[in-house]
């Protein structure tokens, strides 16, 4: 079921709505955030886990891999390993142009 319009602009999702709106168990949840380096939802004081659209994608690709494609969890593992090589390997110009804008951020700043 896909977000509603109005939750869509939330910055963040507690765990209960993330498995109302993707009809999993919280505790199938939390079992997927130890065994995926990939899902790592932030955690406020109390300790309750605070979901992003990101967090939520990759919920969404693990629960594709492994109920609807039939992949085992090493299985899945090693896709989404791939996918985000994939995703990021494009980065590295901007990252490298990054670091150079950082470099010359604190040469200004030991100037002053």
């Amino acid at each position: 079921m896909p977000y509603k319009e109005r939750e869509i602009k939330k910055k963040y999702f507690t765990i209960g709505e993330v498995a109302n709106n993707l009809n999993l168990s919280t505790s199938q949840i939390r079992f997927w955030e130890t065994e995926f380096d990939e899902l790592n939802p932030r955690k406020n004081s109390k300790g309750s886990r605070k979901f992003t659209e990101k967090d939520i994608n990759v919920l969404k690709t693990i629960q594709s891999l492994l109920k609807n494609k039939k992949f085992t969890i090493d299985g899945a593992k090693k896709i989404i390993k791939k996918e985000i090589n994939i995703n990021y390997n494009g980065n590295d110009e901007i990252i490298e142009k990054l670091n150079a804008v950082k470099e010359k951020l604190l040469y200004l700043k030991k100037k002053i």
